[in-house]
């Protein structure tokens, strides 16, 4: 014979039932896109999502002939909106701009320069979206606030600069994680 549920025991089984805001007792909840699935397996609307619109693969990259290093510059492509850390003609960006890779399943799993705090790299590395990525957020703007978006940091467009110049404009900071976006919340 079974003994009666404690108290605790009741509660817990109502909050199990209960369904979880937004859905319905019939509706289960399902966990986000991006959890579970292989890359290959995305739409390309859930693909294209997965930019948090920081713009740090839209800085030129040196690539130091004698080691391989690659360095980051605080140089924007041509098309790179500094305002918004887009691209301003994304449609036609690889017609426009010869250097331009498409991010693909394969290059995100080994592209060296992939900045840390990119959503397809964490995602192919096995790693959960940040407090501050636009899809946990639900604000485009969450990505500017904890400072890991170019916005504010390009000091030139890559056409205003002669090319001997670029080594002037090696910087650090595009492969590091800002402090401000470590955080498990988001700060104002």
């Amino acid at each position: 014979m079974r003994s009666p549920p404690s108290q605790n025991d009741t509660t817990r089984q109502k909050a199990a039932a209960r369904p979880k805001a937004g859905s319905t007792a019939s509706e289960p909840v399902l966990p986000p896109f991006w959890k579970g699935k292989s890359l290959e397996d995305f739409s390309q609307a859930e693909w294209e999502s997965l930019c948090d619109g920081c713009g740090r693969c839209c800085l030129v990259k040196l690539e130091d002939e004698d080691t391989g290093e690659i360095h980051f510059t605080d140089l924007g492509c041509k098309l790179l909106d500094g305002k918004t850390c887009r691209c301003s003609d994304y449609r036609r960006r690889r017609q426009r701009v010869r250097d331009c890779l498409k991010l693909t399943p394969d290059s995100v799993r080994t592209l060296p320069w992939l900045p840390p705090t990119c959503a397809y790299r964490l995602i192919a590395e096995g790693k959960g979206l940040a407090w501050w990525h636009p899809l946990v957020s639900g604000s485009a703007e969450t990505v500017h606030e904890a400072g890991v978006s170019v916005r504010g940091r390009v000091a030139a467009l890559e056409t205003e600069v002669k090319l001997d110049d670029y080594p002037n404009y090696i910087v650090s900071w595009p492969t590091k994680v800002p402090k401000a976006a470590k955080g498990k919340v988001r700060r104002r």
